[in-house]
């Protein structure tokens, strides 16, 4: 559902363009004829060909420009801003990953808070009529109570990726304070589906139960996820676009502000089993599974919850994706893509 103008002439700007979500985004404001400028560096992080073969499905739209920009590279950044002129901004180019900011903090430093940086920048200076940005579950941290509500403390971030997250909302309300940039911040709960990114779970799982080869299974098992399927994520996010957050009156809560601000979560509301989700991984692959339990990792937390009233009094819509039903949708791509 797209509910933007469809006949305007200033694209989004959509950064991240060749990852995961950013790709379905794109594809999704295009189907709808609206014009988009995607950005991404395609860095190493996991293959780019599958970055470049995202691209391939967007590039025949004569409404799609790509640029290739590290969004660190201040001055780069500041020219892009300076030479196009941007309906909205959808900004999700990141260092993704809990586990890997263990092996390589620097690379969150320079991708998730010195670009983000850039970018409130060229919106300031631009006066975007909307930022919109990724933040993630991961903010949550070492927090017990459950559902996650946008309106809990986030004061114990147990990954460098989930306290650059955090920073991000804080960066973004500093601007929609101090300029009166409209700023929404998503906090992603574990996104799945078709094209997805390696590193994740549910494609290392597939990968391995194909192969042959046994699941490291992290606490035992004794985890759990609120899984989401990408339509539903893009889904909130269309729907959310041409809703700038307009100030809170009275009290603000730890997700409004007297400032144009807020934070959604954008989550299933339905935390499964790792377990369970190995079982109905299988059921989808017509095979079993090895598996080796390991004790918790680093970083890691047991489970995660979305609270999703927030999103569904914004926009009327709430993410509801059986998780069979995308992991069905993302088996079928995966055999088509990997040709097995």
């Amino acid at each position: 559902m797209i509910t933007m103008d469809a006949h305007q002439t200033e694209p989004v700007l959509v950064t991240g363009a060749a990852g995961f979500i950013g790709f379905h985004l794109s594809r999704a404001l295009l189907q709808a004829h609206m014009p988009v400028v995607g950005l991404d560096n395609c860095n190493d992080y996991y293959s780019p060909q599958l970055k470049r073969d995202r691209l391939a499905q967007l590039r025949p739209w004569s409404r799609f420009r790509f640029v290739e920009m590290d969004l660190a590279r201040g001055r780069d950044c500041q020219t892009l801003f300076a030479q196009n002129r941007f309906g909205a901004v959808v900004h999700l180019a990141a260092q993704a990953g809990v586990r890997y900011s263990l092996e390589n903090p620097a690379a969150y430093i320079n991708s998730n808070l010195v670009a983000f940086g850039h970018v409130l920048e060229g919106c300031r200076h631009q006066q975007t009529p909307h930022l919109i940005y990724a933040s993630s579950s991961s903010v949550y941290g070492a927090n017990r109570k459950l559902p996650f509500a946008e309106g809990d403390p986030v004061d114990h971030p147990v990954s460098l990726y989930g306290a650059t997250k955090k920073a991000n909302e804080l960066m973004a309300h500093t601007y929609s304070h101090l300029y009166g940039l409209p700023c929404t911040g998503l906090r992603f709960f574990t996104v799945y589906g078709p094209w997805g990114r390696p590193d994740m779970a549910y494609w290392t799982f597939t990968r391995k139960i194909l192969a042959g080869e046994p699941l490291q299974v992290f606490n035992h098992g004794r985890m759990g996820r609120d899984f989401t399927y990408v339509d539903d994520v893009v889904d909130s996010l269309v729907r959310l676009l041409p809703q700038p957050p307009q100030p809170t009156e009275g009290s603000p809560t730890a997700a409004t502000s007297h400032a144009p601000w807020r934070v959604f979560n954008i989550g299933n509301r339905t935390p499964v089993p790792l377990l369970e989700f190995i079982r109905l991984l299988e059921e989808a692959l017509g095979k079993k599974a090895a598996v080796e339990f390991m004790p918790m990792q680093a970083g890691d937390v047991q489970q995660t919850h979305a609270d999703v009233a927030a999103l569904h009094q914004a926009v009327g819509f709430q993410p509801s994706t059986r998780l069979q039903d995308g992991l069905e949708q993302f088996v079928t791509w995966y055999r088509t893509y990997h040709n097995c």
